[in-house]
């Protein structure tokens, strides 16, 4: 993931940081408890393609 693209890309919901899971191929939002995938090396920043994060999934992520 290009580091310039991660910085202006934002949560679409809360228009929040995001947080690149790189083993998982995902941006999170951890203000939204979302998961955007990525996909062939684009983010696919759609609400209705997000995984919703677990509780125990966000808290860990915070750490």
């Amino acid at each position: 993931m290009d580091k310039k693209l991660l910085e202006i890309l934002v949560c679409p919901v809360t228009k929040g940081p995001l947080i690149y899971d790189k083993p998982n191929a995902e941006l999170i939002s951890l203000s939204a408890k979302l998961a955007y995938p990525i996909r062939d090396e684009i983010p696919v920043m759609l609400e209705d393609q997000a995984r919703t994060l677990s509780s125990e999934e966000a808290e860990a992520l915070r750490k």
